[in-house]
């Protein structure tokens, strides 16, 4: 079974799968306690809420057993004008990713079950997830063995680097599974020094300060404390991840036609990006991961980088 579905997988088209077997993470509880108690999730109360089942898959998914993960790389052939506002790489695609990731785990979801049976599933619960319930996606796909955590907070898999999205399929049958590897980051500290908010530190996050929560999950306006130090990002932030030595050495562009580029994103300019209205956002990033931020939170962070411009 094991086999099967690392198979299956990879016939689907995700890049990478693993197995691990579902039990509580009680490292990862202590840890997120102390984050959620020193504020570090910001606006992020979602984060809090389900604390229980985000740590322990068992009573998310009632008689789940093992953990499924898959990965889809999304690293670009080809990127924005630098002079532009600048979307995270994730955004890239013009059909939103959840659709792409959630489409292809019904599919090996369908395949599991047309080979070991329904059982394989809890019919009455969610059991296949993307960035859609309380799961902490990258820590089992570090169990999984698909790579480790780095010091960006990200998981780095060994060939892909860490541009992927993670989706996860959890089973109720056990099975052989599939063993963690250790961490290759050493002493190296580039996206902790690269980051301009200063947002990393010994591997935790602090979410108030990070470029990606101040122009997508922050709903206020980014304090002005942090508006210089934003430079052209509008939504999103690649910066740790691009000076990550092993991205360098492992990100290629992907091959998923799934995913193919949004044309205005790599073609428009600053002034295109400026002159948008909320009509032409509807209809541009109507199936885009850009259309979940919002045209008013987009345009307040274009509000912020011209003010960096003119100030330069």
């Amino acid at each position: 079974m094991h086999q099967f579905i690392k198979q299956n997988a990879l016939l689907l088209g995700f890049d990478a799968c693993g197995i691990a077997k579902a039990d509580e993470l009680k490292d990862d509880a202590e840890f997120m306690q102390s984050w959620l108690d020193n504020g570090h999730h910001g606006e992020m109360g979602y984060l809090a809420r389900n604390f229980e089942k985000r740590t322990d898959p068992r009573k998310l998914v009632p008689g789940c057993k093992s953990i499924v993960v898959v990965i889809l790389n999304y690293f670009p052939a080809e990127k924005q004008n630098p002079v532009a506002p600048q979307i995270g790489k994730y955004a890239y695609s013009e059909v939103d990713y959840h659709y792409v990731l959630k489409a292809k785990l019904s599919e090996l979801e369908a395949a599991i079950c047309n080979e070991y049976g329904a059982d394989c599933i809890a019919p009455f619960h969610q059991h296949s997830f993307v960035d859609s319930a309380p799961v902490l996606e990258r820590r089992w796909a570090e169990r999984a063995g698909l790579g480790w955590i780095g010091k960006h907070t990200q998981l780095i898999h060994p060939g892909l680097g860490s541009y992927f999205f993670i989706g996860i399929l959890m089973l109720n049958t056990e099975m052989e599974y599939d063993s963690p590897i250790r961490s290759r980051c050493g002493s190296c500290t580039r996206c902790i020094d690269a980051c301009p908010t200063k947002a990393l530190s010994n591997g935790s996050l602090e979410a108030r300060r990070c470029i990606s929560y101040l122009t997508i999950e922050n709903k206020n306006d980014i304090p002005a404390e942090f508006q210089p130090l934003m430079s052209n990002r509008a939504l999103g932030c690649d910066i740790c991840a691009d000076v990550c030595p092993w991205n360098k050495k492992w990100a290629t562009p992907h091959h998923h036609p799934e995913l193919s580029y949004h044309p205005e994103i790599l073609t428009w300019d600053s002034s295109n990006w400026n002159q948008l209205t909320e009509a032409g956002f509807k209809t541009f990033f109507k199936h885009s991961a850009i259309k979940r931020a919002g045209y008013t939170k987009l345009m307040q962070n274009i509000v912020v980088i011209n003010n960096n411009n003119k100030a330069e």
